[in-house]
Protein backbone atom coordinates (compact mmCIF):
# COMPACT_ATOMS: atom_id res chain seq x y z
CA UNK A 1 0.00 0.00 0.00
CA UNK A 2 2.87 2.32 1.21
CA UNK A 3 5.00 1.78 -2.25
CA UNK A 4 1.80 3.26 -4.37
CA UNK A 5 1.45 6.09 -1.51
CA UNK A 6 5.59 6.47 -2.66
CA UNK A 7 4.48 6.69 -6.16
CA UNK A 8 1.85 9.41 -5.46
CA UNK A 9 4.19 11.69 -3.35
CA UNK A 10 6.90 11.11 -6.06
CA UNK A 11 4.23 11.97 -8.99
CA UNK A 12 3.08 15.10 -6.86
CA UNK A 13 6.75 16.22 -5.97
CA UNK A 14 7.34 16.20 -10.35
CA UNK A 15 4.57 18.28 -10.40
CA UNK A 16 5.08 21.18 -7.91
CA UNK A 17 8.88 20.83 -9.47
CA UNK A 18 7.35 21.70 -12.52
CA UNK A 19 5.59 24.83 -11.74
CA UNK A 20 9.08 26.32 -10.56
CA UNK A 21 11.54 27.09 -13.86
CA UNK A 22 14.55 26.83 -13.51
CA UNK A 23 16.67 29.04 -15.86
CA UNK A 24 19.96 28.42 -17.22
CA UNK A 25 22.72 30.48 -15.21
CA UNK A 26 24.26 32.45 -17.69
CA UNK A 27 26.70 35.51 -16.17
CA UNK A 28 25.36 39.18 -17.54
CA UNK A 29 27.70 42.10 -17.04
CA UNK A 30 25.74 43.20 -14.34
CA UNK A 31 27.89 44.04 -11.68
CA UNK A 32 27.57 41.14 -8.36
CA UNK A 33 27.93 43.82 -5.26
CA UNK A 34 26.50 41.48 -2.40
CA UNK A 35 25.74 37.84 -1.84
CA UNK A 36 23.93 35.76 1.09
CA UNK A 37 24.98 32.17 1.39
CA UNK A 38 23.07 29.64 3.04
CA UNK A 39 24.64 26.24 3.29
CA UNK A 40 23.17 22.83 5.62
CA UNK A 41 26.14 21.62 7.29
CA UNK A 42 28.62 18.95 5.84
CA UNK A 43 28.63 14.94 6.42
CA UNK A 44 27.90 13.57 9.49
CA UNK A 45 26.81 10.64 12.01
CA UNK A 46 23.69 9.23 12.86
CA UNK A 47 21.68 12.19 15.49
CA UNK A 48 20.07 9.22 16.48
CA UNK A 49 19.59 5.51 16.37
CA UNK A 50 16.91 3.06 17.22
CA UNK A 51 16.29 0.46 19.65
CA UNK A 52 16.53 -2.51 17.18
CA UNK A 53 19.45 -1.02 14.93
CA UNK A 54 22.20 -2.88 14.80
CA UNK A 55 24.32 -0.14 14.06
CA UNK A 56 23.62 1.48 17.28
CA UNK A 57 27.15 0.86 18.91
CA UNK A 58 28.96 3.82 19.22
CA UNK A 59 31.58 1.49 18.26
CA UNK A 60 30.78 0.88 14.58
CA UNK A 61 31.22 5.10 14.52
CA UNK A 62 34.83 6.72 14.21
CA UNK A 63 32.78 10.12 15.94
CA UNK A 64 29.30 10.65 18.36
CA UNK A 65 26.17 10.89 17.37
CA UNK A 66 25.43 14.26 15.26
CA UNK A 67 28.90 15.19 14.92
CA UNK A 68 30.68 16.08 11.83
CA UNK A 69 32.83 13.02 9.69
CA UNK A 70 36.27 13.59 7.50
CA UNK A 71 33.54 13.41 4.49
CA UNK A 72 31.91 15.71 5.65
CA UNK A 73 35.24 18.24 6.15
CA UNK A 74 35.66 17.84 3.41
CA UNK A 75 32.47 18.59 1.41
CA UNK A 76 32.64 21.62 3.15
CA UNK A 77 36.41 22.17 2.31
CA UNK A 78 35.56 21.84 -1.48
CA UNK A 79 32.55 23.47 -1.33
CA UNK A 80 34.36 26.61 0.04
CA UNK A 81 36.37 26.05 -2.92
CA UNK A 82 33.69 26.46 -5.14
CA UNK A 83 32.63 29.31 -3.29
CA UNK A 84 35.99 31.17 -3.79
CA UNK A 85 35.73 30.35 -8.10
CA UNK A 86 32.48 32.11 -8.02
CA UNK A 87 33.32 35.17 -5.67
CA UNK A 88 36.54 35.71 -6.65
CA UNK A 89 35.80 38.85 -7.50
CA UNK A 90 33.27 39.90 -4.98
CA UNK A 91 36.08 39.15 -2.13
CA UNK A 92 39.59 39.85 -1.92
CA UNK A 93 41.71 36.59 -2.17
CA UNK A 94 43.19 37.85 1.59
CA UNK A 95 40.57 37.99 4.74
CA UNK A 96 38.98 40.96 5.65
CA UNK A 97 36.59 41.54 8.37
CA UNK A 98 35.09 44.35 6.26
CA UNK A 99 34.46 42.10 3.29
CA UNK A 100 33.05 39.26 4.99
CA UNK A 101 30.88 37.97 7.81
CA UNK A 102 30.14 34.68 9.09
CA UNK A 103 27.28 33.37 11.30
CA UNK A 104 26.83 29.69 12.80
CA UNK A 105 24.48 27.80 15.21
CA UNK A 106 25.47 26.37 18.36
CA UNK A 107 25.90 22.95 17.47
CA UNK A 108 29.47 21.51 16.57
CA UNK A 109 28.58 20.15 13.36
CA UNK A 110 27.89 23.30 12.54
CA UNK A 111 30.63 25.55 13.55
CA UNK A 112 33.21 22.82 12.25
CA UNK A 113 31.41 22.92 8.56
CA UNK A 114 31.64 26.71 8.71
CA UNK A 115 35.42 26.67 9.73
CA UNK A 116 35.79 23.82 7.19
CA UNK A 117 34.47 25.69 4.58
CA UNK A 118 36.23 28.67 5.29
CA UNK A 119 39.86 27.16 4.89
CA UNK A 120 38.59 26.48 1.21
CA UNK A 121 37.10 29.81 0.87
CA UNK A 122 40.25 31.43 1.88
CA UNK A 123 43.68 29.38 1.78
CA UNK A 124 46.31 31.58 3.47
CA UNK A 125 48.70 33.64 1.48
CA UNK A 126 50.80 36.44 1.59
CA UNK A 127 50.28 38.82 4.95
CA UNK A 128 48.22 35.38 6.34
CA UNK A 129 50.76 32.77 6.01
CA UNK A 130 51.57 32.88 9.90
CA UNK A 131 53.30 29.20 9.53
CA UNK A 132 54.71 27.85 6.54
CA UNK A 133 53.74 23.70 7.26
CA UNK A 134 50.11 24.86 8.11
CA UNK A 135 48.03 25.97 5.10
CA UNK A 136 45.06 27.17 6.84
CA UNK A 137 44.23 30.49 8.64
CA UNK A 138 42.04 31.34 11.78
CA UNK A 139 38.98 33.01 10.55
CA UNK A 140 36.44 34.26 12.47
CA UNK A 141 32.96 32.30 12.64
CA UNK A 142 30.15 34.40 14.98
CA UNK A 143 28.12 31.81 17.19
CA UNK A 144 24.56 32.63 17.56
CA UNK A 145 23.41 30.40 20.95
CA UNK A 146 20.05 28.14 20.51
CA UNK A 147 17.96 30.57 22.76
CA UNK A 148 18.58 33.32 20.91
CA UNK A 149 18.73 32.25 17.31
CA UNK A 150 15.22 32.97 15.31
CA UNK A 151 17.25 33.21 12.05
CA UNK A 152 19.41 30.17 10.85
CA UNK A 153 17.65 27.29 12.97
CA UNK A 154 14.60 29.44 14.31
CA UNK A 155 15.61 27.26 17.95
CA UNK A 156 14.39 30.99 19.83
CA UNK A 157 10.80 30.63 21.29
CA UNK A 158 8.21 31.85 20.00
CA UNK A 159 4.88 30.81 21.61
CA UNK A 160 2.58 32.22 18.65
CA UNK A 161 4.47 29.77 16.27
CA UNK A 162 3.78 27.26 18.35
CA UNK A 163 0.34 27.86 18.37
CA UNK A 164 0.14 28.43 15.04
CA UNK A 165 1.85 25.04 13.88
CA UNK A 166 -0.82 23.08 16.83
CA UNK A 167 -3.66 24.84 14.95
CA UNK A 168 -2.28 23.72 11.65
CA UNK A 169 -1.67 20.00 12.91
CA UNK A 170 -5.31 19.72 13.52
CA UNK A 171 -5.97 21.09 9.92
CA UNK A 172 -8.19 18.58 7.70
CA UNK A 173 -5.23 19.26 5.50
CA UNK A 174 -2.73 18.04 7.60
CA UNK A 175 -4.81 15.35 9.32
CA UNK A 176 -5.55 13.71 6.17
CA UNK A 177 -2.15 13.86 4.67
CA UNK A 178 -1.22 11.96 8.38
CA UNK A 179 -4.19 9.63 8.01
CA UNK A 180 -2.13 8.45 4.66
CA UNK A 181 0.94 7.94 5.96
CA UNK A 182 0.00 6.47 9.20
CA UNK A 183 0.35 2.34 8.03
CA UNK A 184 3.82 3.72 7.14
CA UNK A 185 4.52 4.34 10.77
CA UNK A 186 3.02 1.91 12.07
CA UNK A 187 5.44 -0.29 10.22
CA UNK A 188 8.27 1.34 11.38
CA UNK A 189 6.98 1.68 15.20
CA UNK A 190 6.44 -2.14 14.88
CA UNK A 191 10.28 -2.85 13.43
CA UNK A 192 12.34 -0.14 14.52
CA UNK A 193 10.77 -0.84 18.25
CA UNK A 194 10.36 2.93 18.54
CA UNK A 195 7.75 5.50 18.74
CA UNK A 196 7.44 7.07 14.74
CA UNK A 197 4.47 9.46 14.89
CA UNK A 198 6.06 12.68 14.87
CA UNK A 199 8.01 14.70 12.18
CA UNK A 200 11.26 14.48 14.01
CA UNK A 201 11.07 10.75 14.36
CA UNK A 202 10.19 10.13 10.67
CA UNK A 203 12.83 12.75 10.01
CA UNK A 204 15.81 11.12 12.58
CA UNK A 205 14.30 7.20 11.04
CA UNK A 206 15.14 8.25 7.43
CA UNK A 207 18.66 10.25 8.29
CA UNK A 208 19.96 7.13 10.24
CA UNK A 209 19.01 4.57 7.73
CA UNK A 210 20.77 7.48 5.11
CA UNK A 211 23.57 8.28 6.66
CA UNK A 212 24.02 4.02 7.17
CA UNK A 213 23.71 3.44 3.86
CA UNK A 214 25.89 6.10 2.83
CA UNK A 215 28.33 4.46 4.64
CA UNK A 216 27.99 1.28 3.40
CA UNK A 217 26.19 -0.69 6.23
CA UNK A 218 23.84 -3.51 5.99
CA UNK A 219 20.25 -2.19 6.68
CA UNK A 220 18.17 -4.72 8.45
CA UNK A 221 15.40 -6.34 5.78
CA UNK A 222 12.97 -5.18 7.12
CA UNK A 223 13.88 -1.94 5.63
CA UNK A 224 13.99 -2.52 2.12
CA UNK A 225 10.02 -2.24 2.05
CA UNK A 226 10.09 1.67 3.28
CA UNK A 227 13.65 2.65 2.68
CA UNK A 228 14.81 4.96 0.61
CA UNK A 229 10.69 5.20 -0.43
CA UNK A 230 8.64 5.98 0.82
CA UNK A 231 10.20 7.33 3.65
CA UNK A 232 12.47 9.51 1.69
CA UNK A 233 9.07 11.43 0.22
CA UNK A 234 7.30 11.47 3.73
CA UNK A 235 10.62 13.16 5.33
CA UNK A 236 10.81 15.53 2.05
CA UNK A 237 7.07 16.52 2.47
CA UNK A 238 7.27 17.17 6.30
CA UNK A 239 10.01 19.57 5.58
CA UNK A 240 7.88 22.11 4.73
CA UNK A 241 5.71 21.67 7.74
CA UNK A 242 6.81 24.25 9.31
CA UNK A 243 6.63 26.79 6.97
CA UNK A 244 3.21 25.68 5.29
CA UNK A 245 0.98 28.57 5.88
CA UNK A 246 2.04 32.86 5.42
CA UNK A 247 1.44 33.09 9.74
CA UNK A 248 4.01 30.29 10.27
CA UNK A 249 6.53 31.14 7.72
CA UNK A 250 6.40 35.22 8.92
CA UNK A 251 7.95 33.75 11.95
CA UNK A 252 10.12 31.08 11.29
CA UNK A 253 11.31 32.45 7.52
CA UNK A 254 10.49 36.29 7.98
CA UNK A 255 13.19 36.80 10.07
CA UNK A 256 15.90 36.00 7.90
CA UNK A 257 14.56 37.23 4.61
CA UNK A 258 14.14 40.41 6.21
CA UNK A 259 17.62 40.16 7.22
CA UNK A 260 18.92 39.28 3.81
CA UNK A 261 16.64 42.13 2.03
CA UNK A 262 17.13 44.44 4.65
CA UNK A 263 20.80 44.34 4.27
CA UNK A 264 20.48 44.24 0.09
CA UNK A 265 18.94 47.59 0.78
CA UNK A 266 21.48 49.47 2.65
CA UNK A 267 24.37 48.11 0.07
CA UNK A 268 22.20 50.06 -2.62
CA UNK A 269 22.04 52.93 -0.68
CA UNK A 270 25.39 53.01 0.47
CA UNK A 271 24.54 52.74 4.40
CA UNK A 272 25.67 49.41 4.98
CA UNK A 273 28.47 49.85 7.61
CA UNK A 274 31.08 47.55 7.44
CA UNK A 275 30.36 47.87 3.57
CA UNK A 276 30.52 43.96 3.33
CA UNK A 277 30.19 41.90 -0.07
CA UNK A 278 29.89 37.99 1.53
CA UNK A 279 27.83 37.22 4.64
CA UNK A 280 27.40 33.71 5.43
CA UNK A 281 24.80 31.62 7.33
CA UNK A 282 26.52 28.10 8.25
CA UNK A 283 22.78 25.95 8.91
CA UNK A 284 21.19 22.68 8.79
CA UNK A 285 18.68 21.36 5.84
CA UNK A 286 15.72 22.96 8.02
CA UNK A 287 17.69 26.35 7.74
CA UNK A 288 17.71 26.15 3.51
CA UNK A 289 14.41 24.91 3.50
CA UNK A 290 12.48 27.61 5.61
CA UNK A 291 14.57 30.25 3.41
CA UNK A 292 13.28 28.32 0.06
CA UNK A 293 9.44 27.61 1.61
CA UNK A 294 9.21 31.22 2.72
CA UNK A 295 10.27 32.16 -0.62
CA UNK A 296 7.70 30.02 -2.58
CA UNK A 297 10.61 28.06 -4.19
CA UNK A 298 10.65 24.67 -2.23
CA UNK A 299 10.15 21.02 -3.98
CA UNK A 300 9.27 18.91 -1.25
CA UNK A 301 12.93 17.00 -1.05
CA UNK A 302 15.86 15.83 1.91
CA UNK A 303 18.65 18.57 1.19
CA UNK A 304 21.80 16.85 0.81
CA UNK A 305 24.79 17.71 3.22
CA UNK A 306 26.04 21.04 2.16
CA UNK A 307 22.99 22.06 0.07
CA UNK A 308 22.91 25.80 -0.18
CA UNK A 309 20.62 29.10 -1.28
CA UNK A 310 22.94 31.60 -3.40
CA UNK A 311 20.70 35.11 -2.51
CA UNK A 312 23.00 38.07 -4.87
CA UNK A 313 22.30 41.46 -5.37
CA UNK A 314 23.87 42.43 -8.75
CA UNK A 315 23.32 46.16 -10.14
CA UNK A 316 23.10 47.10 -13.82
CA UNK A 317 25.08 49.67 -15.56
CA UNK A 318 21.41 51.76 -16.04
CA UNK A 319 19.00 50.17 -14.15
CA UNK A 320 17.64 49.50 -10.39
CA UNK A 321 19.62 47.00 -8.21
CA UNK A 322 17.76 42.94 -8.39
CA UNK A 323 18.07 40.16 -6.69
CA UNK A 324 18.46 36.44 -8.18
CA UNK A 325 17.68 33.12 -5.96
CA UNK A 326 19.95 29.96 -6.91
CA UNK A 327 20.22 26.60 -5.06
CA UNK A 328 22.98 23.96 -4.94
CA UNK A 329 22.60 20.65 -4.11
CA UNK A 330 25.61 17.77 -4.32
CA UNK A 331 25.51 18.92 -8.38
CA UNK A 332 28.44 21.23 -9.59
CA UNK A 333 26.13 24.11 -11.03
CA UNK A 334 23.44 25.70 -9.28
CA UNK A 335 20.00 26.24 -10.26
CA UNK A 336 18.83 29.40 -10.63
CA UNK A 337 15.12 29.64 -9.56
CA UNK A 338 12.22 31.56 -10.74
CA UNK A 339 10.89 33.94 -8.03
CA UNK A 340 6.84 33.76 -8.74
CA UNK A 341 5.68 36.98 -10.36
CA UNK A 342 8.59 38.37 -10.72
CA UNK A 343 11.10 35.99 -12.68
CA UNK A 344 14.34 34.76 -11.94
CA UNK A 345 15.81 38.72 -11.57
CA UNK A 346 13.69 40.19 -9.49
CA UNK A 347 14.07 44.32 -8.79
CA UNK A 348 14.80 44.15 -4.85
CA UNK A 349 12.32 47.03 -4.42
CA UNK A 350 10.01 43.94 -6.31
CA UNK A 351 11.32 41.53 -3.59
CA UNK A 352 9.81 43.27 -0.55
CA UNK A 353 6.50 43.94 -2.43
CA UNK A 354 6.01 40.06 -3.15
CA UNK A 355 6.81 39.26 0.64
CA UNK A 356 5.44 42.31 2.38
CA UNK A 357 3.28 39.23 4.19
CA UNK A 358 6.59 36.95 5.87
CA UNK A 359 8.70 40.09 6.50
CA UNK A 360 7.86 40.79 10.51
CA UNK A 361 8.03 44.09 11.61
CA UNK A 362 8.34 43.20 15.32
CA UNK A 363 9.41 39.63 15.80
CA UNK A 364 9.34 39.90 19.09
CA UNK A 365 6.22 41.48 19.82
CA UNK A 366 4.44 38.93 17.44
CA UNK A 367 5.57 35.66 18.79
CA UNK A 368 3.27 36.92 21.79
CA UNK A 369 0.43 34.54 21.85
Amino acid sequence: MWKVLALTFVLIASIIQSTVFVICDNFSNDRLVFAHVIFRHGNRTPLATYPSDPWKDKSHWSHGWGQLTNVGKRTQFHLGQWLRNRYNDLISETYSEDEIYVQATEVDRVLMSALSNLAGLYPPRDKDLWLSNIHWQPIPVHQVSKPMDHIIAGTRNCPKFHHLLQKYMQSDVYRTYYKSIEPILNYTSLHSQKQIDSVESIYDLYSCLDVEYENGLKLPPWTSSVYPEPLRSISGEMFRLHTNTTEMARLKAGPMIKDILTRFQKKADKTLIPNRSLWIYSGHDTSVVNLLNGLGLFTPHNPPFAACVLVELRKPSSDSPYVSVYYKDSSEDPEALNISNCGPRCPLEKMFELYQDIIPEDWERECET
